[in-house]
């Protein structure tokens, strides 16, 4: 999958493109149905699979704050990726973007950035200025459009606000459902104090930008590592979200996010690694010296052991 981050850069491939638009916070069951149809479309007419999205959340823009993503764009990428989309544009959402007309988007972007052949576009998508690029919109300037219809799941609309209040309250199971995937997050291993090592587990601490994770406390989960030269390899693993009250001299601003692979030795550092969530094993809490930690370490390994 090629990616273009500048409305400069873009040029029509030969052709011609299959058209989505959005977020995609979190790629849930919803995005992908809209994802799988513009690929399917994309091979049945011979054109490109692409989506338009944005870098940051435009409600930055629109209102001064933006809620805390479910998947960073680096995160989002990668699973647009695995779903088949060949060309990804991650735009900034400027001021001037926002005021675009939704007929001068489709124009700008669409028609003379990408060679827009038709679009796939989820059931309440709207874009350009005052969100009035529409289906309707785009069927009155000539253009197929093709609608994906809700998904529910249990009788609950899927969507990203509802994945969201899942994962903040914990509920691993229901935002699972609504993601088709186990809760996961996505990040690079940067230095810590390496005080894991040097009680005999050793951890690899993760740099979130800002991606939403499930509360505090000890998991089980998979580590997928994911190498700069595509290759990808999965490992059993025990993390640790929280303050680290045993060792802390103060309380951290936010929750540390650290993960410990299981039968694993190699370094690190610097490498992408996606972490999904299997069980929530105890909370976190503080212990009385450095060997209790461990002891309770070596249990909380062999009860992730056990659920994987």
């Amino acid at each position: 999958m090629r990616t273009t981050f500048e409305e400069r850069k873009l040029a029509p491939p030969p052709t011609g493109s299959i058209v989505s638009i959005g977020v995609f916070d979190g790629v849930h069951l919803g995005h992908q149905a809209i994802l799988a149809a513009n690929v399917a479309a994309a091979r049945a007419e011979g054109a490109e699979a692409t989506v338009i999205t944005f870098r940051r959340h435009p409600k930055k823009v629109l209102l001064g704050r933006s809620p805390r993503t479910l998947t960073t764009l680096e995160h989002r990428l990668e699973l647009f990726q695995r779903a088949g989309v060949q060309h990804a544009v991650a735009l900034s959402f400027t001021p001037e973007l926002r005021a675009l007309s939704a007929a001068e988007f489709t124009r700008r972007l669409c028609v003379d950035g990408l060679g827009v052949v038709s679009f796939v576009l989820g059931f309440d998508s709207k874009f350009g200025h005052e969100r009035e690029g529409t289906p309707d919109l785009l069927r009155e300037l000539g253009f197929e459009v093709a609608v994906v219809p809700e998904v529910v799941i249990r009788g609950r609309a899927v969507s990203s606000t509802a994945i969201r209040e899942a994962v903040e309250l914990g509920d691993l199971e229901g935002a699972a459902r609504m993601l088709g995937r186990p809760v996961g997050v996505f990040g690079r291993v940067v230095r810590g104090n390496q005080l894991g090592r040097q009680i005999g587990f050793p951890t690899a601490n993760l740099d979130l930008h800002h991606e939403l994770h499930p509360p505090p406390g000890v998991y089980a989960c998979r580590v997928h590592r994911l190498r700069a030269d595509g290759r990808r390899s999965s490992h059993r693993g025990v993390c640790n979200i929280g303050f680290r009250p045993t060792v802390s001299a103060g309380r951290p601003e936010a929750p540390l996010v650290e993960v410990h692979l299981l039968d694993f030795e190699d370094d690190l550092y610097g490498e992408r690694l996606e972490l999904e969530f299997a069980a929530r094993l105890r909370s976190e809490a503080k212990f009385a010296n450095l060997g209790a930690l461990h002891d309770q370490i070596a249990r909380d390994v062999e009860a992730a052991r056990a659920q994987l």
